[in-house]
């Protein structure tokens, strides 16, 4: 049996962690997937600019109030002084990991020099590193990559050794390049030869999707610890399904439409609390199109949805729609498809 993963002092549930989604891993996800059977949930990525503080947007995602440790917040950024200001802004404001994004392949971030167009200039991502890990010695801090900057450049194991040098305590590594993007298929084969190299804690990342996904990239790669983005919107429970197949080997029913329902009701809840209801409601209509996407009518009903403008609306035409679909056939499941590479929205729900 492997050891508990570790990162600095905080020992994390099980090897399961939320990937850090722009516009996505806000504080009510993070929370519902702890809940739901994470160990750790990364925080979307803050700016490292300092003129932006004070925004309403960066004082939310500085907003950890009542979440289950470890809170990991990561910074994005490309100027050394400025990422550790940001570092040692956040753990004033509650991080107690620092996680710094050098895996982004948006354009508007690699535009700027940030986010994964960083492999291409390794000095400067040593002395980010360096900056960082100087700035905030009571916290850890970790590194978040692809493989290399295209097909031609996988530095990754280079990456690696210079995180290693700086006191990086843990490195977590999507399996394409900035030039894949999204497309394809990730690979694993980099990710196995980083670990084999490693002396600090892998987490692997991309196309995991099932249960037996997670399995197969934990044992084939030999990494510590997987982390999932994509395919935990709308589902936030396939960290408990994947929690218990690690453990037994064996599958947890599906979830039900009551559940799914009452899920996504609390889910709504927290995020009118945490924006207030105009922003709440806007934010509300991605989480409800990912949970109901492949029921039946449910092309329709977010149309309809997407209309609607208050919180009672909302909650009412929600309401309403999932208790049809109980009263259609209460046992609907999600089923992932053999070839799917990005749940949702790749997947459905089937009677």
């Amino acid at each position: 049996m492997r050891p508990l993963m570790r990162i600095g002092s905080h020992v994390l549930r099980n090897r399961l962690i939320v990937a850090p989604m722009a516009g996505v891993t806000d504080r009510p996800f993070r929370q519902l997937c702890k809940q739901l059977g994470a160990g750790m949930a990364v925080s979307e990525m803050v700016t490292s600019n300092s003129l932006l503080y004070g925004s309403a947007k960066t004082a939310r995602r500085a907003n950890h109030e009542g979440e289950v440790d470890p809170i990991s917040v990561q910074i994005a950024g490309a100027d050394p002084a400025m990422m550790a200001e940001a570092a040692r802004h956040n753990v004033e404001r509650g991080a107690q990991i620092i996680d710094i994004n050098m895996g982004c392949p948006a354009k508007k971030v690699c535009n700027v020099m940030a986010g994964s167009a960083l492999l291409q200039d390794e000095v400067l991502v040593g002395r980010i590193l360096d900056a960082v890990v100087k700035a905030v010695p009571e916290v850890p801090v970790t590194l978040k990559i692809r493989t290399g900057w295209d097909r031609e450049h996988r530095n990754a194991l280079n990456i690696l050794h210079i995180a290693e040098n700086a006191g990086v305590q843990a490195l977590a590594m999507h399996g394409r390049t900035r030039a894949c993007g999204y497309s394809g298929c990730a690979e694993y084969d980099t990710i196995k030869a980083v670990k084999a190299a490693a002396k600090i804690p892998i987490i692997a990342n991309g196309d995991i999707t099932t249960p037996e996904k997670a399995r197969f990239v934990l044992d084939y790669t030999g990494a510590d610890a997987v982390m999932i983005g994509r395919a935990a919107q709308g589902r936030p429970w396939i960290f408990r399904e994947i929690e218990h197949y690690l453990a037994t080997g064996t599958h947890l029913p599906q979830p039900e439409v009551a559940e799914i329902h009452a899920v996504l009701v609390g889910h709504l809840h927290d995020l009118y609390a945490f924006y207030g209801e105009v922003t709440g409601v806007r934010v509300a209509r991605k989480h409800i199109s990912w949970y109901t996407r492949g029921l039946v009518g449910s092309s329709a009903f977010r149309h309809a949805m997407n209309q609607l403008d208050s919180v009672a609306e909302q909650l009412a035409v929600v309401n309403d729609y999932f208790a049809q679909a109980a009263r259609a056939d209460s046992r609907l499941r999600y089923e992932i498809p053999d070839n799917a590479q990005d749940l949702p929205p790749a997947a459905r729900l089937a009677a």
